[in-house]
């Protein structure tokens, strides 16, 4: 493309360089968008002109990319190199259908064993919704929540805060956090600051901890069902 003065530039060259991003660097349609807006405030506040129509501009097309879905059996190798908590979160993230950070937030109070279901607070768009606990982890929960609350009564004997909640239960229940049931079900090993307070407390182990644990379970030889070209 010809370079030119700015104050020089027409409409046209506009669809001109959309269309050469389009057509020729086969860029995505969000990075069209994105070189069209920064135009359009070059256009409108420092050259103070009016793009008008660009109907003649190319535009990128849409990328569409299907998801990898695991098989079942592959599902259960990633398992079966999984143990202790990593492995229950895993299974409870697979089998309840929640999210990483769904996992994590859950209180002791939002599983119920009885009724075989979970309930998630504050999920996608701020909404709760409740899915089903998988009775295949039911033993390894309930040996979870054993173990978590030896460390809540700890927590307890050594006058740590409570844990965080949310603001508006924080504000009208001061000491709620301190009460078992609104313990964290995946909590941290060691205490923490929190960023907001500055309190020191528990909080819930963190993203990381379980996405190593996954990844390296994933990177096992074959967990894939995938013949590695060092097999031989």
């Amino acid at each position: 493309m010809h370079k030119r003065a700015p104050a020089e530039l027409t409409a046209k060259d506009v669809a001109d360089f959309l269309s050469y991003l389009a057509v020729e660097r086969h860029v995505a349609r969000s990075t069209q968008n994105q070189a069209f807006n920064a135009l359009l405030f070059v256009f409108r506040h420092v050259l103070d002109k009016d793009l008008g129509q660009l109907g003649s501009a190319v535009r990128a097309g849409v990328r569409r990319r299907l998801p990898m879905v695991l098989t079942v059996p592959e599902v259960e190798r990633i398992f079966a190199h999984l143990d202790g908590v990593h492995q229950l979160m895993a299974m409870l993230i697979y089998g309840g259908g929640l999210r990483l950070m769904e996992c994590l937030r859950l209180r002791v109070k939002d599983v119920d064993l009885e009724r075989g279901t979970v309930t998630v607070r504050a999920g996608k768009g701020d909404k709760d919704r409740q899915t089903l606990l998988p009775e295949r982890i039911k033993p390894a929960l309930l040996a979870q929540l054993e173990r978590v609350r030896a460390v809540y009564q700890e927590d307890r004997k050594n006058g740590v805060p409570g844990v965080e909640l949310p603001d508006a239960l924080a504000r009208k229940y001061p000491h709620a956090g301190e009460e078992w049931c609104w313990h964290w079900l995946f909590a941290a090993a060691g205490l923490s600051v929190d960023p907001r307070s500055k309190t020191v407390r528990r909080h819930h182990v963190m993203p990381e901890w379980l996405q190593r644990q996954f990844k390296a379970a994933v990177a096992k030889k074959n967990v894939l069902g995938v013949k590695s070209p060092l097999d031989g």
